[in-house]
């Protein structure tokens, strides 16, 4: 089997986020690393933002550097953008039909 490659799963932050908070609150991690990785992979912006203000939260409990904590903030700044950029052009698309 040495010749076998296997496909890995990988979480995307959100996701880790979500079992270490199930953790805290004692609930199993392998269950719900297997629900997580069994949903859709498409995440709204909405929902990226909500996940990225929450780990915001939790790397400023943690004592985080303030570097790591701005990348965290350039990442909302970036979501939001794109959210407005489609909002716009669903405003424009919406108007000339």
């Amino acid at each position: 089997m040495s010749g076998v490659k296997r496909k890995r799963n990988i979480l995307n932050v959100k996701q880790k986020l979500e079992i270490l908070q199930k953790l805290d609150k004692e609930e199993s991690a392998r269950t719900d690393a297997e629900d997580v990785l069994n949903e859709g992979n498409t995440v709204s912006h909405s929902a990226a933002l909500q996940s990225m203000e929450t780990l915001l939260d939790y790397m400023g409990q943690r004592g985080f550097d303030y570097g790591d904590i701005t990348a965290v903030r350039k990442i909302c700044v970036d979501i939001r953008q794109e959210m407005n950029k489609q909002h716009e052009e669903k405003l424009i698309t919406g108007f000339l039909k």
